[in-house]
């Protein structure tokens, strides 16, 4: 599995741990910054790691800030992205399973490393579950489609 992974400082001390677990996997993964623990801008890093995932580049994103809600912000903006942000493992089982999520976003400030060492890992070794949930994944995703005028009631 090829994941993309980026922070921004506050999730930075987190990153290059989380970097050496994911490929612990087996996991090849795409570091796409920062460098350091300079002060950032977090939507700058999640849209790098979205469109990777969204290409195909990779196959799941990770991103790190001080809440993990700016990164799934930002990310889940990007067509075809489902960003999640996710503080205990049992979510991240549940955004596989029923959500097909393609990122997860962490918490570097509220959570530690080794509890989202554990959601990283749920979240990657996932599989999605299909079933009822795919139709339901499908009407997420139809809101990516421009042409989509929303439900009516």
């Amino acid at each position: 599995m090829r994941v993309a992974i980026a922070s921004d400082h506050a999730g930075f001390l987190q990153k290059k741990p989380l970097v050496a677990f994911i490929e612990s996997l087996g996991c090849a993964v795409q570091d796409y910054g920062p460098t350091t623990d300079d002060r950032c801008d977090y939507p700058d890093y999640a849209d790098q790691v979205a469109r990777a995932v969204a290409s195909g580049e990779a196959d799941r994103g990770v991103l790190i800030c001080g809440t993990g809600l700016g990164m799934a912000l930002t990310a889940d903006k990007v067509e075809k992205v489902r960003a999640v942000s996710v503080q205990t493992p049992e979510f991240a089982r549940l955004a596989r399973q029923h959500n097909d999520a393609n990122i997860v976003c962490l918490s570097g400030r509220f959570v530690s490393l080794a509890a989202n060492c554990e959601v990283v890992h749920v979240f990657l070794t996932t599989d999605f579950a299909g079933g009822r949930h795919a139709g339901r994944v499908a009407k997420i995703m139809r809101e990516d489609d421009p042409a989509f005028g929303g439900v009516k009631s």
